[in-house]
């Protein structure tokens, strides 16, 4: 392959040099790559969609048949939600042939309980979408091979008619002559030097011009069939940019908090610290010799006041973002456990550290539930557990208390809602009269 650098003229002294351009040889369409495996795409394809077809048939029909009953219902919404298999093969076929790559659709999401799988199986719109594309790829994917093959056939049909057509059997024309060459009209033999150069002028439209727009076009329809039913919708894209922006903005608000701690901790506190020290002296080297009452109480008033913003400050400080965070959400949770006025047992098992957002939240809200319990359930016990299912964090709190709390009622777990609710978290409170009081926080992982 054969690289042509354009002339361009000398640089001036401290400015920066142009970027060179390599012009590189256009070949025909028929000889890339791309088209060759576009053409496997439609081979693939056409293999696969009676497949699909017959799967959305069942999945229609026999959810259909037994609608009735409840096994119906499930074996649909089972089926529904498997679909989405084949729209994880159909996207990796895309971009592997076609070089088209399709966002995998918003991860699916059961609801808990029986009836909540069925609701949101029955519901998941990426699993319709995923049958819908079984059946119109049935129609595209014949529709698609049938044609591509059939003009590359004809293409090097024609072309090498020339060689071939002596092994045709003879055809007796109507005035009783005999022909061997394909008869392409009435008594029209394709026979003789200017028939065979004319087949073969066809067979070079067909397969360097023709063929290759009609296949490379086929494989654009295909690849927008995929990525118009297997891949998100606009209005999951917009929602999955919202919660990665929320997602960075959250991050980087607590990383500036921390920063904010670190600062607090590291330079105004040491200044109180540093101030109440001095004035600490002060007052004890003007009560050893004679001075004024006034001043004597000044001294002591201004001592107390830098002792009382430094117990402030340090209040704020652990408000922003405990330092105990630094070692780990387990770390932290365990000194939460041992300073706890009831007995606390702690079920940590994460195999690995949330995000920082995360884990700050984590134990906001595990600190806030613990202190609603020492103070409200009457309870002798508190249970914590951090566990990882589906990729996500859950954080659940129990006592033995008498239960009775409100999510609703505007107290503390109104405020821990909303606080979950800014990393794409919830909370679901399960607190009867009588108890136990079991609050749990659900919390996304990296």
């Amino acid at each position: 392959m054969t690289n042509t650098y354009a002339p361009e003229p000398a640089a001036a002294p401290g400015t920066r040099p142009a970027t060179v351009t390599h012009t590189q040889p256009h070949r025909p369409a028929f000889f890339r790559s791309a088209t060759w495996r576009t053409f496997g795409y439609h081979g693939v394809s056409v293999l696969l969609a009676p497949l699909g077809f017959t799967y959305a048939v069942t999945a229609v029909s026999l959810g259909a048949s037994l609608l009735v009953t409840v096994v119906g219902l499930v074996i649909t919404a089972a089926m529904i939600v498997a679909a989405r298999y084949w729209g994880t093969i159909n996207r990796n076929l895309t971009a592997s042939l076609l070089g088209r790559n399709i966002p995998a659709p918003v991860p699916f999401t059961s609801r808990p309980g029986f009836f909540g799988f069925l609701r949101s199986g029955l519901a998941d719109s990426a699993g319709w979408r995923a049958v819908a594309h079984m059946g119109v790829s049935f129609v595209t994917s014949v529709l698609s091979f049938v044609l591509s093959f059939t003009f590359l056939a004809t293409g090097l049909g024609c072309m090498s008619h020339w060689y071939w057509y002596q092994w045709l059997p003879e055809m007796q024309a109507a005035d009783g002559s005999w022909h061997r060459g394909s008869m392409i009209a009435p008594d029209v033999f394709v026979e003789g030097f200017w028939w065979q150069a004319a087949y073969v002028a066809v067979g070079i439209l067909f397969t360097f011009v023709l063929w290759p727009a009609v296949n490379n076009g086929l494989g654009k329809l295909q690849a927008r069939v995929a990525a118009g039913l297997l891949g998100p919708t606009a209005a999951q894209l917009r929602v999955r940019d919202l919660e990665t922006s929320r997602s960075a903005s959250v991050n980087t608000a607590d990383a500036r908090l921390s920063r904010i701690e670190r600062d607090l901790h590291d330079g105004t506190q040491a200044q109180l610290v540093a101030i109440a020290m001095k004035l600490g002296d002060a007052r004890e080297r003007l009560s050893a010799a004679e001075s004024s009452p006034e001043l004597q109480r000044l001294l002591d008033s201004a001592h107390g006041t830098a002792k009382d913003a430094l117990t402030d400050l340090r209040s704020i400080a652990r408000g922003i973002r405990p330092a105990v965070l630094n070692d780990g959400l387990d770390a932290a949770l365990e000194s939460l456990a041992a300073g706890a006025a009831l007995p606390v047992e702690l079920d940590y098992r994460l195999p690995i550290r949330p995000a920082p957002a995360v884990e700050a939240i984590a134990y906001y809200c595990a600190a806030e539930l613990v202190t609603n319990a020492v103070k409200h359930s009457r309870g002798t016990g508190i249970w914590i557990a951090v566990v990882e299912q589906e990729n996500r964090l859950f954080l659940s709190v129990t006592d033995n208390g008498t239960g009775g709390a409100n999510p609703a009622a505007g107290t503390g777990l109104a405020g821990l809602a909303e606080r979950v609710r800014t990393v794409d978290g919830a909370l679901h409170v399960s607190s009867p009269a009588g108890g136990p009081t079991a609050a749990t926080v659900s919390l996304p992982l990296p």
